[in-house]
């Protein structure tokens, strides 16, 4: 009967023993996945900030430059994407909308983002673009992938429409987690203008081929990203811009258009933090607590087998010999 149950309990072991690699290196990496359907919204601030004024422009320090960034799920369009490139497809589209202290508009600059769903990188694809050119990402963009490692990715740079390396810095501690920090630096570098600027009587569009101004950005970027999930908890960025020469600046070599330490809003640093962490057990549940626990529990179930093993090949000792009974002399 011993012998029965160790029999039982070693092929739980096996079973447990051969679940846990399988789970962590076959079936995470096929079920961990950002959904289709996916919204996010983000508002980060600039105080103080220096913005030039369109109508006179003059470059002036004001309270604050606001940019409001949603991330919103396509979810018929990755559908199609899907069909044709035969896996799991997401496409974000985002905008990014700049405000001034007035809650006027001072540029936006949709994008739409198609990406793995499992790893994270670029799937190219109709549609892929930047305020309405077709661009070609390599590299991510707002998210790094599933257990981040500590080592520079390449990183699609919206405004330059090109990737640069965004270099790994270190692991820092922030609001109780312990996150990588990122760090990019895009030289100056000139750049289209948003299509959509208040600029009075002129087409964005045309704007440098008609005046010969040409509009020049340069950034600082951080970020401080969960290396479990791949979210940035918090980003921030130095950013300046600049508009040189032509003739729309009436015979100055360059102006200011925008200057400023761009930081996330407190209440949306909180809110992050919160959904990081809650989503963070889900994947430490399948890469790190399941598999060592199954391992543990496999090695267990194999101890105890061998347990019960040993006891019922113990040799039983021998039966007493009984001295047959002395027989009756008959009378």
């Amino acid at each position: 009967m011993r012998r029965r149950v160790s029999l039982v309990l070693l092929a739980f072991a096996v079973f447990f023993a051969a679940l846990s690699p399988l789970l962590r290196w076959y079936a995470f990496p096929r079920l961990a996945k950002i959904p289709p359907g996916q919204y996010q919204e983000m508002v980060l601030e600039a105080k103080p900030a220096t913005l030039l004024d369109y109508g006179t422009l003059k470059a002036k320090e004001v309270e604050k430059v606001t940019i409001v960034q949603t991330l919103k799920g396509n979810v018929e369009e990755s559908e199609k994407i899907e069909r044709s490139a035969g896996r799991d497809v997401v496409v974000w589209d985002s905008l990014s909308y700049v405000q001034g202290p007035d809650g006027k508009m001072v540029s936006q600059i949709p994008e739409r983002y198609i990406f793995d769903a499992h790893s994270q990188a670029p799937v190219h694809a109709t549609g892929e673009m930047v305020d309405g050119d077709a661009v070609r990402r390599e590299g991510i963009e707002f998210k790094w992938p599933f257990l981040t490692e500590k080592r520079d990715y390449e990183y699609f740079d919206a405004q330059a429409r090109t990737s640069a390396p965004i270099h790994y810095k270190g692991t820092q501690k922030f609001r109780g987690l312990d996150v990588y920090y990122f760090e990019q630096t895009i030289p100056w570098t000139k750049v289209p203008y948003p299509k959509k600027m208040p600029i009075p009587g002129v087409d964005a569009t045309t704007l440098e081929k008609q005046t010969g101004t040409t509009r020049w950005y340069t950034t600082k970027r951080m970020f401080w990203v969960d290396p479990v999930t791949g979210a940035p908890v918090n980003g921030e960025e130095i950013h300046r811009e600049e508009l040189r020469g032509g003739t729309l600046l009436g015979g100055r070599d360059k102006v200011t258009a925008f200057a400023g330490h761009v930081k996330m809003r407190a209440d949306y640093i909180d809110s992050t933090v919160e959904l990081v962490k809650s989503q963070r057990q889900l994947v430490l549940l399948m890469t790190s607590y399941l598999p060592w626990g199954f391992l543990v529990l496999g090695g267990g179930l194999l101890a105890l087998a061998l347990v019960l093993e040993a006891r019922s090949r113990r040799p039983h000792p021998p039966a007493a010999e009984h001295e047959p009974e002395p027989e009756p002399v008959p009378a």
